[in-house]
């Protein structure tokens, strides 16, 4: 099971993502943008590829952002789906189809692969204790429970995960487990499931994952990991209401598992494509059948083993289907110096990116290719995206090709000048020209995307340089024919860079291939001499990138924050109830109205201001932390509650006495216990 040399076509899928929330960047970067790149190459070579993505509609994020969203797993499915394939269909990736597991040919594919293995014998049936909410009365999927994880102690691990560290877990293995439905601490309960013997098929595993050396370096570590450790049997079928039935008898409740059938959804998807496309699906096959097809799963690190263990090893033991010929998975992408997080609103979301920043989807694709997590997590600033903006795509590849388009309006009316006999300088260039296009070719076919995108940028510095060193603004005054060969080199690298830049540019090099009247390049063009000919009439030049101001990523950033402290808000914690007090207790506070006479900061504290207040009787000097609140001229003549009968105390080298009483809000703000037509009376206030 080696690597494919020579295939006749390819399978090339990316991630089905769960339809429980939009698209982010790090989605975007982890595996949809690379294998679009991908996919975009083997089309201009003209390889025979089919791009099969879609959305995950079962499991366990679907139910929780339905319960989130007050709506059913339905809706929430149908809403996600819609947003998602509008936002990757702006930005260009060009899925051949985007599906979704609920479709029907998903569950029939499905539950036909399940009955299949079933009845060779590839399960084993088991009958094991697993966590109950007796609240809630069903059986808890792995994501429906929390704990604190035994590898970093972070308490708000999931079941199957903890997404602080990244350690795989099982649900017994949490300290504190609690329901996420009701919050109760589950139970253990007998149930029975199907189970895929992983520990007997380990040997066969092994030899699949060693066959392939070539396998990026994260990926095999990721692998040898969960085999040195030894494979155990994984449950294929779950207790829930919402997922793909068990298409067995006396099964109700249990659906199967949805990284048994999820996967599935890549050959499902391939019906539902030629269904769409012929109105049937005849031919799925050679894409998942045919030992010359090449298949190529494009997926984030968290799903490595689903893709390069499970899934396999339920491929093998259906016995017909070719196995991942690889898995280029990437790492995580952070965001400004965290972690990306769906659940605390870290994140810049692509279908709010597409509206508030038109225009610019070639600069969000290179973005993120240019700084990808290849082999190890990578970080997104707003600060890096205007640099590579600015520097790069404005002041390199845009600016070269845009040069070259008003040279030759100017000098030439629009037309592409006939070259003359090339010198020593003009051959160097088109040498070096002439090399690009496999050197990217060689990076994007080992899946080394950041340095196909480097050197798609040192092909633009090439033709900066060759203007700068020949000068044909100096040189038009004295020699137009030497002028003519300069611009008609650079006009075969602005072609070129057209081609091999396609792939990660793809709105940009259309604009340029429309310029130089260039109709459907394939890769096979890129590098030529003569691949725009002479005569050729200019169309409308435009300007391909534009710089982006301070303001704009300003603004990025606020929003950034902002969302992130709303969303804290919307999930701080209600604090619980103290110990109960009898009215006795309560009898014994002293509070009364007193007016704010005086307010001034004190010296060496944020937190502090002096008030001289007004409790009928006397004046008293009392300390309060309200000074990142209130600034002193605010709170004077303002009527308060005051504790009149608290200790003194001393802070700051004074004595305060007694308390302004004040109401904290959800956000952290003070405000000021109002006791408007309130009177004094022994010590208390009546209304």
């Amino acid at each position: 099971m080696p690597a494919l040399k020579n295939p006749k076509r390819y399978t090339v899928t990316a991630a089905l993502i769960y339809a429980n929330g939009p698209i982010h960047i790090g989605h975007l970067a982890g595996c949809y943008i690379p294998a679009d790149i991908y996919v975009r190459y083997l089309r201009s070579t003209g390889a025979e590829v089919a791009f099969i993505s879609g959305t995950d509609e079962h499991g366990v994020p679907i139910t929780l952002r339905a319960k989130k969203e007050g709506l059913t797993p339905q809706q929430v499915v149908d809403k996600y789906y819609e947003q998602i394939k509008d936002s990757f269909n702006q930005l260009g990736i060009s899925f051949d189809v985007y599906s979704r597991t609920s479709r029907p040919i998903h569950h029939e594919t499905s539950q036909e692969f399940f009955l299949n293995l079933y009845n060779k014998g590839a399960f084993v049936e088991e009958v094991t204790e697993q966590y109950y909410d007796e609240v809630a009365g069903q059986f808890l999927a792995d994501r429906y429970i929390t704990g604190t994880c035994p590898s970093c102690g972070s308490p708000d691990a999931y079941g199957d995960q903890c997404e602080k560290c990244g350690s795989t877990l099982s649900p017994q293995e949490l300290g504190n487990p609690k329901s996420m439905l009701s919050g109760a601490k589950p139970v253990l309960k007998e149930t029975k499931n199907w189970y895929l013997p992983l520990d007997r098929l380990q040997p066969k595993i092994e030899e699949f994952v060693n066959s392939h050396p070539e396998w990026k370096t994260n990926v095999a570590g990721q692998c040898q990991s969960w085999l040195k450790e030894g494979l155990k049997p994984r449950a294929m079928t779950r207790d829930l209401d919402w997922g793909i039935k068990v298409p067995l008898p006396d099964t109700d409740g249990k659906v199967l598992y949805v990284w048994f059938e999820a996967p599935i959804g890549y050959i499902s998807a391939t019906k539902d494509w030629l269904i769409q496309k012929n109105g049937r699906e005849d031919g799925w096959d050679k894409w998942w059948k045919d030992s010359d097809t090449k298949l190529v799963h494009f997926i984030g690190k968290d799903n490595i083993v689903f893709h390069c263990i499970i899934f396999p090893a339920t491929l093998m033991e259906e016995g017909s289907y070719i196995l991942p010929d690889n898995v280029p998975a990437n790492e995580f992408m952070n965001l400004e110096g965290d972690k990306i997080s769906t659940s605390r609103n870290w994140a810049v979301w692509l279908h709010e990116y597409l509206e508030e920043l038109p225009g610019k989807q070639d600069v969000l694709r290179y973005v993120l290719t240019t700084n990808g997590p290849e082999t190890k997590d990578s970080e997104f600033t707003w600060a890096d995206f205007q640099t590579r903006n600015n520097s790069e795509l404005v002041g390199i590849y845009g600016n070269f090709v845009n040069r070259v388009a008003v040279l030759i309006q100017k000098y030439f009316n629009g037309q592409i000048p006939a070259a003359g006999t090339p010198d020593e300088t003009d051959q160097a260039v088109l040498s070096e020209l002439a090399a690009f296009p496999a050197r990217i070719a060689q990076s994007i076919e080992t899946y080394r995307f950041r340095e196909a995108t480097s050197l798609i940028m040192d092909l633009a510095r090439l033709g900066n340089k060759y203007l700068a060193d020949t000068q044909p603004w100096h040189l038009i005054k004295t020699d137009t024919k030497k002028v003519a060969t300069i611009l008609n080199i650079a006009s075969q690298i602005a072609a070129s860079l057209s081609i091999v830049s396609a792939p990660v540019l793809p709105f940009t090099a259309a604009k340029i291939q429309k310029i130089f009247g260039l109709v459907q390049p394939g890769w096979q063009d890129a590098g030529k001499a003569d691949l725009v000919p002479a005569g050729t009439t200019l169309g409308e030049a435009e300007l391909l990138f534009e710089k982006i101001e301070d303001s704009v990523i300003n603004a990025q950033i606020e929003k950034l924050h902002k969302a992130r402290e709303k969303n804290l808000l919307e999930n701080k914690a209600v604090p619980s109830v103290k110990p109960e007090v009898v009215y006795d207790d309560f009898a014994k506070l002293d509070i009364r109205v007193a007016t704010i006479l005086e307010a001034e900061p004190v010296k060496g504290s944020k937190k502090l201001l002096k008030l001289k207040v007004d409790i009928g009787l006397e004046t008293r000097t009392v300390l309060s932390g309200i000074a990142a609140h209130f600034q002193p001229s605010e709170v004077i003549n303002k009527k308060v509650l005051y504790l009149a009968n608290l200790a003194p105390r001393k802070m700051m080298g004074m004595e305060s006495q007694g308390m302004i009483l004040m109401a904290e809000d959800r956000d952290g703000s003070l405000s000021f216990l109002s006791p408007e037509n309130a009177a004094v009376w022994n010590g208390g206030v009546v209304s």
